[in-house]
């Protein structure tokens, strides 16, 4: 059975290792090669206990049952974040007032309904959080920016950023008003 909740400190080390085993796994090819060797299971761990600590927007998704080997009790397989956005505008365009700021789900876990209850989970803390639009940024070359399309997200604007000293070109897809993330996304489930 799968659940999806807001984050405890507790839940940090295995939502840090989530996300460097995401990366790692999603991004070759994409980010450079030392820069996701030299990622930190304890570093992010650090980062998201500060974030749930904060009262950030920190949720994950768990699994129990039959699906996991017998006596291991729940076990986090995915997350996301999601805050006000960082910056509403780039390039003179309107992106949103609330952003999902991640979602990685483990590789076994995908295509089962994780990533949507997540990104339905986040839509709903933002739109409680009293923002009308929200919006998140993918790499432009990552082959699963087409989940975010079929959720109902526009591509709004492309921005580069920096990672590991590489420029990388970034998508940005918008749901403006919010009830169309919240509604597309309850129905793809």
């Amino acid at each position: 059975m799968i659940e999806v909740r807001v984050a405890r400190p507790p839940d940090a080390v295995a939502i840090g290792a989530i996300h460097v085993a995401v990366w790692r796994s999603a991004y070759p090819g994409l980010l450079p090669d030392a820069y996701l060797a030299r990622l930190s299971v304890t570093r992010q761990a650090r980062y998201y206990e500060a974030a749930i600590r904060g009262g950030g927007g920190v949720l994950i998704a768990t699994a129990s049952g039959d699906e996991l080997p017998s006596g291991t009790g729940r076990r986090v397989i995915g997350f996301a974040t999601a805050g006000r956005a960082r910056r509403t505008q780039i390039s003179g365009r309107r992106l949103g007032e609330g952003e999902i700021e991640t979602l990685y789900v483990l590789d076994d876990w995908r295509d089962r309904g994780v990533g949507r209850g997540l990104i339905r989970a986040a839509g709903a803390f933002l739109a409680q959080a009293g923002c009308r639009s929200a919006f998140l940024w993918v790499l432009r070359d990552n082959p699963s920016r087409w989940f975010y399309a079929h959720l109902g997200g526009t591509p709004a604007a492309e921005a580069m950023i920096h990672v590991g000293g590489t420029p990388i070109a970034q998508t940005a897809f918008v749901w403006d008003p919010i009830e169309k993330l919240l509604e597309t996304s309850a129905r793809a489930s």
